[in-house]
């Protein structure tokens, strides 16, 4: 036997599993406004699906119906485009914001985020602060285990349910969807939305937590590249802190004391103190968490805070002197004359001429429109000695929340004759589409066989703004 099959081996993993965080308990002022901010989204997402508006839900995509209504404004397929309009408007508002002030969208207002949020409350509810909950998982199981844990599921359990019951709310009318989860008399996609969303939330939220931040969201990946170096971001000052007390060091005079507070209340468990990191979801329990620390040591707070690199890049003596009651002030003064860039300015005048004309066509928007159909059976028909007769059909959509009169009129033919239902246009019901079978005849006279475009103008009676749209008359050809 050789010395090398002397060697024992073992089977080694080429995977670390993944290790739970138990983000500590932290106060401050960052986490004030941020549980307000939470707090409000959890109030618009929850309570919106229950707020009437003119007698019908105030936002609802119904998509059977093809209508997305949204307060006093209802949204049609044509209209489709004004979707795309958002988005971009949306992705631009993203863009400054990172540029400006890292992953503020992260920390604060995203879905991820503030469904974590409620779950890790009700975990703390149940099973206690950090280190009972460390303690708790780490024990053998007992009758308060037993329960705890149990409690804990009945909360998230519930939690996620009424929230993919929110969710499909959105589709279908949240009163009704109601009664048909009380009578189990729901549709399949009705049934599979509400389950789905529901475990989603709960896999997500629940279990998932920080690693659909680190693996699974493409922001987390992407957002280094909108970053540069004068962006405010969440940042420990080295030139402060390093090297810090509590080492071996024998020159360890930096302010920070090596307490690890800012690794124990981050949610994703990185060390803010290792540099600017992927992980970080701009939370800023971290800051808090030094800040208090610094105030007990009668040091400056902002050891860590929010700070761009040309920031930290200044030497200490080139800085004023501040003490812990004026909160940093130097990386306050600075901050406008940091964001107030070529980029940062470029970026809010897209936002502003994007935002503002969006606001413009939405406020111009027309109350009707329609769309024109010919018929198909026949190009002409031959009406009486020297007419012709065309047949149309019109759908025309009323936009409006209340019934609407128009009137109806050819463009180059005032004196032309229109043969319709008009008392269907003196009351086009809300929201809705009316066909309306329509017959022009127009006189042969120089007839070339070849169609001629004519427009067909709807009068919106109340305003007297009109709309027009195009299509063709058909005349037989000339006889030789």
């Amino acid at each position: 036997m050789t010395e090398l099959q002397k060697i024992p081996t073992e089977d080694i993993s080429l995977y670390e599993a993944q290790k739970k965080i138990y983000p500590r308990e932290v106060k401050g002022r960052y986490q004030r406004i941020r549980f307000w901010v939470i707090a409000s989204v959890w109030v618009a997402f929850y309570g919106l699906a229950w707020v009437t508006w003119d007698g019908r839900q105030a936002v609802l995509f119904d998509l059977p119906a093809r209508q997305f209504h949204i307060f006093g404004l209802t949204f049609w397929p044509q209209d489709f485009y004004l979707l795309t309009w958002l988005l971009v408007i949306g992705a631009l508002s993203l863009f400054l914001v990172t540029a400006v002030a890292g992953r503020v969208w992260c920390g604060y207002t995203c879905p991820q985020t503030v469904w974590t949020e409620a779950f890790l409350f009700m975990e703390r509810l149940t099973e206690g602060s950090h280190r009972k909950r460390i303690k708790l998982d780490n024990g053998p199981w007992t009758f308060e285990k037993i329960w705890r844990k149990t409690a804990k599921q009945v909360l998230w359990i519930t939690f996620a349910l009424w929230t993919g019951f929110t969710f499909v709310g959105y589709f279908t009318p949240i009163r009704e969807l109601a009664v048909g989860v009380m009578d189990f008399d729901l549709g399949t996609w009705e049934w599979f939305w509400f389950l789905f969303y529901s475990f989603a939330t709960y896999g997500n939220a629940g279990f998932l937590r920080e690693q659909v931040c680190q693996y699974m969201c493409p922001y987390a990946r992407f957002q280094g590249a909108m970053l540069d170096r004068k962006t405010v971001t969440v940042s420990y000052d080295a030139m402060r802190g390093e090297p810090r007390r509590g080492t071996s060091a024998a020159d360890a005079t930096g302010d920070c004391i090596n307490c690890t507070l800012c690794v124990q209340v981050c949610p994703t468990g990185i060390d803010i103190r290792d540099g600017s990191q992927y992980e970080c979801i701009g939370c800023t329990a971290c800051i808090d968490a030094c800040d208090d620390v610094m105030d007990k040591m009668n040091k400056p707070r902002g050891l860590v805070g929010y700070a761009s690199f040309d920031q930290l890049a200044v030497p200490l003596e080139d800085r004023p002197h501040i003490n812990a009651a004026e909160n940093n002030g130097f990386f306050k003064k600075s901050f406008w004359s940091l964001i107030l860039r070529p980029r940062i300015l470029l970026y809010i005048g897209l936002w502003t001429v994007l935002a503002g004309s969006f606001i413009l066509f939405i406020s111009l928007r027309s109350a009707v429109a329609f769309d024109i159909i010919r018929d198909r059976n026949a190009f002409f028909q031959i009406a009486k000695t020297g007419y012709v007769d065309n047949v149309y059909t019109l759908k025309i959509m009323n936009k409006q929340q209340r019934p609407l009169a128009v009137d109806l009129s050819l463009e180059e033919y005032p004196d032309a004759e229109l043969i319709f239902k008009k008392e269907d246009l003196e009351h086009l019901p809300a929201n809705q589409m009316t066909d309306l079978p329509v017959r022009v005849r127009l006189p042969d006279a120089k007839s070339t066989g070849k169609p001629e475009k004519i427009h067909f103008v709807i009068t919106n009676l109340e305003t007297g703004k009109e709309i027009d749209e195009r299509t063709l008359f058909w005349r037989p050809r000339p006889s030789n």
